[in-house]
């Protein structure tokens, strides 16, 4: 059964994850002829946000409110990083979506233990890309099986995965900052 604070932690977790979907990842760079210039990575803030939560609240929470933005994703809102709606099964953006689950799932192991350090969260956090990637790279081969076009598999496996990787890897170390108060956070509760 729901109680009210399990509630409110799944309408925060809902409401980070579509307000952070559709927010670029930009490096300012230093000044360079008199102008502000900043490098745009191929990213948006959800993976950081996603593994931020997971460590915050409990892995049920997250799992919900995950599910519940794929829902509304799929059926109500366009609301994905890349649009929405039951056309969205078809793109191969969507298996890395599911691919959040088991994400979700290695990044809550970390919260089973009594105290997190810097080379287990590099870890599992490495794992849960990787975990992450190979669901989309499995969701994207049985499309490709399945549609006969076997032709777009390594474009896709490029520029969703290849493409895409060696950032979300580079989006652990500002979490890394986060790790003490978060558990002077979970301490406190």
């Amino acid at each position: 059964m729901l109680n009210f604070y399990k509630l409110i932690e799944i309408l925060v977790s809902l409401q980070s994850l579509v307000i952070t979907s559709m927010i670029p990842v930009y490096i300012p760079l230093p000044f360079i002829y008199k102008s502000s210039n900043n490098f745009e990575l191929p990213i948006t803030w959800q993976i950081p946000t996603v593994i931020l939560l997971t460590l915050i609240f409990h892995k049920k929470v997250v799992f919900r409110a995950f599910s519940i933005y794929i829902i509304l994703g799929l059926f109500i809102f366009p609301i994905f990083h890349q649009g929405g709606s039951m056309g969205y099964l078809l793109t191969p953006n969507f298996g890395y979506l599911l691919g959040y689950y088991p994400l979700i799932k290695i990044i809550d192991n970390l919260n089973n233990r009594n105290k997190i350090n810097v080379r287990s969260f590099l870890k599992n956090g490495l794992i849960a890309i990787v975990a992450m990637h190979l669901t989309g790279i499995l969701y994207n081969f049985v499309q490709i099986i399945l549609y006969s076009q076997f032709n777009l598999f390594l474009y896709n496996l490029g520029k969703y995965s290849l493409g895409k990787i060696g950032y979300h890897f580079l989006m652990l170390f500002p979490l890394l900052l986060l790790i003490k108060p978060i558990e002077r956070l979970k301490h406190n509760k």
